[in-house]
């Protein structure tokens, strides 16, 4: 009777777990694809390079100074006085603090530009996602970068009729 009541129960629980089941709809995205694809996306990219390369042309420039200038003083040093030693030592200490802080300021800029830049196209791109997946019925829309399995609707085609390209 105790098997009979455990059997009926696993039976219940089982065809409630495929209703559940059948009545949840899924698709899936490549997010990343997505947004490489994106027209706006090409125009942010150019933007970042354009500051990145506008920024380590200045780094290159500073690093490249520092270096002149160590050569120099290398080169100067037995003939100078210990005390423009010192100022020289000095010098090149402040300079090389003014590169490392010029390149944790440019790291930090180029990443403030990123997000500043690429928020507004991620979030367009999301609420197309959104819109598409509620128009088709689906509950859940996954990245499928992360999946294992991606055998359900691909939103991809979709989506980017959605957005327009």
């Amino acid at each position: 009777m105790k098997q009979i009541k455990t059997l009926l129960i696993a039976a219940v629980m089982f065809l409630a777990a495929n209703e559940m089941s059948a009545q949840t709809k899924s698709a899936h995205i490549d997010v990343n694809d997505l947004l490489s694809k994106m027209p706006e996306m090409t125009s942010a990219k150019a933007q970042l390079d354009k500051l990145s390369k506008t920024l380590d042309t200045e780094y290159s420039t500073m690093v490249t100074e520092y270096q002149t200038k160590m050569k120099k003083y290398e080169g100067e040093a037995e003939k100078s006085t210990p005390a423009i030693n010192e100022t020289r030592a000095k010098e090149m200490q402040d300079m090389g603090q003014r590169i490392q802080q010029f390149r944790d300021g440019a790291t930090k800029q180029l990443q403030e530009k990123e997000v500043e830049i690429v928020k507004p196209i991620m979030d367009k791109a999301k609420a197309a996602i959104q819109k598409v997946g509620k128009a088709k019925g689906y509950q859940y829309v996954m990245d499928s970068a992360s999946l294992i399995l991606a055998d359900g609707q691909d939103l991809m085609v979709d989506v980017k009729k959605e957005l327009g390209f």
